[in-house]
């Protein structure tokens, strides 16, 4: 079926962009030499695991399900990091995880040890885990980001990655501590690009240089908008190039957007017209429940066919059919007048949409639906009451 045809609400992936995503990020791959992961935080639609893993080296995790996910579905490299990890998890993340990735050297203390003991440990029929290379994320302090504070990992005060002063201490009590890890691991980076990295990595060559010589990976985190149109990818190569040929280390990245940038659809219908001095456009999506990150960041979602309020000849406020009165999606102009059945199309829809997205108000999850190259659209997966039932107790 065509996507004017799909029942809404519904994220329709493009399979097309996707794959050309996927080619860029292949050729950064092929020319720096180095892995890239898919952060599945931002795009977590494992149908197209497949196909991903055609370009990537495999799957990055914040948990123990999306490290379930990533090695079930994908079956590559299993990366994972978290803030802390539970015990009762960590031997099973271990025996499925490549890497392991510890926020805080207390956390590589307490669990290094049960990491290790997988080895040649048999945890399904007929397969051995081999013990993950642990590493250890680290704060260099060093914010390169605006508008985007929610999302900063270096704001000060930021629970996220061992500072140096930090880290000296810790040594100084244990000077064995960095002898259980073998890579080092930093997340500073929003939508960003490759000059804000090359910043990133002068702060970190300054902080952790003298700990890089002693690793055997550096994993440079996500947040990097590479499949952008005005991305420096050249930069980028380079300063990859840069990295493993002075400290002799494999350099991994974890873009979650980039992969899925603009590689997907919102649709949704117009079900009421409300006019109590703002006309009012009462759409069967919401911003709190399928596209949470335009209330959080906060941002205005692209939309097919629309300007900016008063730009074009009818002007209309979106909204949903939730009882939040701030579920305001934004302020659009059409060159028509909207009426109740007319579709509306939302684009960049395929990333922090399916991952965020929420039963409030008993308001239904979007079908999936995945657009193929002919434009051909397919149902993937159909949501009903279970699944919000099914949440609840």
């Amino acid at each position: 079926m065509q996507i004017s045809k799909v029942q809404t609400p519904a994220y329709v992936v493009d399979e097309a962009k996707l794959t050309e995503n996927l080619k860029v990020l292949e050729r950064v791959q092929r020319e720096a030499g180095c892995k890239i992961l898919l952060a599945q935080k931002a795009f977590s639609m494992y149908s197209e695991y497949p196909l991903i893993g055609k370009y990537l080296s495999g799957t990055t995790a914040s948990g123990l399900y999306e490290a379930r996910l990533g090695y079930e579905e994908m079956g590559r490299e299993n990366h994972v990091f978290s803030p802390a990890y539970r015990e009762e998890e960590m031997e099973e993340l271990a025996c499925i995880c490549d890497h392991v990735i510890f926020n805080s050297p207390s956390q590589v203390n307490r669990f290094a040890a049960t990491c290790k003991a997988v080895e040649g440990r048999e945890y399904a029929p007929g397969r051995r885990a081999h013990a993950p290379s642990l590493g250890l994320r680290i704060n260099p302090e060093c914010s390169t980001q605006g508008d985007h504070a929610i999302y900063d990992p270096c704001a000060p005060g930021s629970r996220l990655g061992v500072t140096l002063t930090n880290l000296e201490k810790a040594l100084a009590e244990d000077p064995a501590c960095l002898d259980m890890i073998e890579g080092l691991h930093f997340h500073t980076l929003c939508e960003q690009n490759s000059d804000d990295l090359e910043t990133t990595v002068r702060a970190v060559e300054e902080k952790f240089g003298k700990y890089l010589h002693q690793m055997k990976w550096l994993n440079m985190g996500g947040g990097h908008h590479i499949t952008r149109a005005d991305y420096d990818v050249e930069r980028l190569i380079a300063l990859v190039r840069y990295l493993k040929d002075t400290y002799d280390l494999e350099i991994y990245l974890e873009p979650g957007e980039a992969i899925a940038l603009n590689a997907g659809y919102l649709v949704t219908e117009i079900m009421d017209v409300v006019d109590n001095g703002i006309q009012t456009l009462i759409l069967d999506a919401s911003a709190a429940c399928h596209m949470p990150d335009v209330l959080e960041m906060p941002y205005r979602p692209p939309l097919y066919e629309s300007g900016e309020a008063g730009e074009k000849s009818h002007t209309y406020r979106l909204s949903s059919c939730t009882c939040l009165a701030g579920d305001i999606i934004g302020d659009y102009s059409f060159d028509r007048e909207k009426k109740v059945g007319d579709r509306l199309y939302f684009m960049d829809m395929a990333i922090y949409s399916m991952v965020k997205n929420n039963t409030f108000n008993g308001i239904g999850l979007p079908s999936i639906y995945v657009m193929r190259p002919d434009g051909e659209c397919e149902l993937v997966r159909r949501f009903g009451y279970s699944d919000f039932k099914g949440r609840l107790s």
